[in-house]
């Protein structure tokens, strides 16, 4: 069901909710804006970023006002942090024990010893059906008795309806698992792991995990001297075939001195994907598979499934999304949104809508915020340092706090964070969401301070080469200092 297809009566209800709470945010007293501290405004100095392309806002969780709210109300694009939106929306909309079906169907009743003819697999989105969630999908058919399936698998692909997407839009990389799209039946994020070793014998050795046998490799690796370094250790790779991707090429001189180097790559078109995953599991598991793979489209209502797989609760799966700004899951959470409030098949349009409803309906201003791409990975995204740090106190009062606080990578720890300020007394102090494109450069989260005090703290930075350290080298001097002087 789209927006316009609601009865009247709930167009109308929508409507009024809307006004209301478009009128409460209006009528909220508007923040005096600050200038930025000393300390602050010297390390952007030295660092050469001009003020006018940072925005800063550092506010004591449960206050009304900030202490700093510098550039505020600029439209910025926010990269990666644009998942704190994103991930917000979901929990609050879905709840955290909220999980995706992967559905497996019989086209006709279980023959003796097993087999069957085809058999169905309907995708709804999982974003993590990785291989060993997969793993538990093929034993737990085996279990129920399927031992021989005779003329291949059909994909029923149609809860999602997506536009054409071209993969190397965005940065001219389409083989990178960062921009790999949307799909209702993704298997492991359509990636596989190249683990290229010298041998004992000689040479290069390269294999490919999961090894799917219909992907070919093409090891044109040779053996290089010198140290161990430089990009990529001197290995190229291409995935060739636009149509089916079912090719790795991989050449260079590979230094003998590093022994063992691996990189992901995606490879293959996802139905492609997912049927030499289920190939190689399900013979591992002792069945028997004949025949390819088909698109089919189940009819609705009639057809009761021989097995559901069931996902990770979306509580555990917003921590793979935030903590290691998963690009691909992020866009299955906004697929998922859109599904529930507007109805089947999954659009961008219902679930970037969906994004906006749950954040107006929690009280938080959307005039100007651009969503473009719900994980970030766009150059057309905006959102202001006051809009996103009200998101943040929205998710600090919600009822699911633990589980979107605990998302977030810890300073000096984990995830995206995991490097930075280490050697810090702010190094477990706090839960941020980082964000990186070409000149733009992003951290927004909770920070506890030296005194015990919680704080949330944004910083938008979009200015060149932004990106290339300048901007996390300020955003450490700002959350160190929030951490050290609150």
């Amino acid at each position: 069901m789209t927006p316009s297809s609601k009865p009247l009566k709930v167009q109308v209800l929508c409507t009024l909710l809307f006004v209301i709470t478009s009128l409460a945010v209006s009528a909220q007293p508007r923040v005096t804006a600050t200038p930025l501290p000393s300390p602050l405004a010297q390390a952007a100095r030295s660092l050469k970023l001009p003020e006018s392309a940072i925005s800063v806002w550092v506010q004591r969780v449960g206050e009304t006002s900030p202490t700093v709210a510098f550039n505020v109300d600029t439209p910025r694009n926010p990269a990666s942090t644009m998942k704190l939106v994103t991930t917000f929306a979901a929990l609050e909309a879905l709840g955290p024990a909220y999980t995706w079906k992967t559905e497996v169907f019989l086209g006709e009743p279980l023959k003796p010893g097993g087999v069957i003819s085809e058999l169905w697999l309907r995708g709804n989105g999982d974003p993590f059906l990785v291989l060993e969630e997969h793993w538990k999908l093929v034993g737990a058919l085996r279990d129920r008795g399927l031992s021989r399936i005779e003329s291949g698998l059909v994909f029923d692909v149609s809860r999602f309806d997506l536009p054409a997407e071209d993969r190397s839009a965005f940065d001219g990389q389409p083989d990178r698992v960062y921009n790999v799209p949307p799909h209702p039946l993704l298997v492991n994020f359509n990636a596989v792991r190249f683990r290229i070793q010298t041998r004992a014998e000689g040479g290069i050795g390269v294999a490919a995990v999961p090894a799917l046998a219909n992907l070919r490799l093409d090891n044109r690796l040779q053996t290089g001297s010198g140290a161990c370094g430089g990009f990529q250790n001197g290995v190229s790779i291409a995935i060739r075939d636009a149509a089916q991707r079912n090719q790795a090429v991989l050449d260079g001189r590979f230094p003998i001195a590093c022994r063992e180097y691996e990189l992901s790559r995606s490879v293959l078109q996802p139905e492609s994907y997912a049927w030499g995953v289920f190939d190689l599991q399900w013979r591992q598991l002792g069945g028997e598979l004949k025949g390819g793979w088909r698109h089919g489209v189940l009819p609705e209502g009639n057809v009761t499934p021989f097995y559901v797989h069931r996902s990770r609760p979306l509580g555990d799966i917003i921590r793979s999304v935030n903590k290691s700004s998963n690009n691909v899951m992020t866009r299955h959470l906004e697929l998922a949104l859109g599904a529930e409030r507007y109805g089947s098949p999954a659009t961008p349009a219902k679930g970037q809508q969906a994004i906006l409803d749950v954040l107006t309906e929690r009280g938080i201003d959307t005039r100007g915020l651009v969503i473009a791409n719900s994980a970030g990975l766009s150059r057309d995204g905006r959102i202001s340092a006051r809009q996103l740090a009200a998101i943040l106190e929205a998710g600090w009062s919600s009822p699911y706090m633990p589980e979107y606080a605990s998302s977030l990578a810890i300073a000096g720890l984990d995830g995206t964070m995991r490097t930075r300020l280490r050697n810090s007394s702010a190094a477990g102090r706090m839960h941020v969401k980082t964000g990186r494109l070409d000149d733009v450069s992003s951290v927004a989260g909770y920070v506890t301070a030296a005194s015990g005090q919680r704080f949330i703290a944004v910083v938008l930075i979009n200015a060149r080469d932004a990106h290339r350290g300048l901007g996390e080298q300020l955003q450490d001097v700002v959350l160190d200092w929030v951490h050290r002087n609150h």
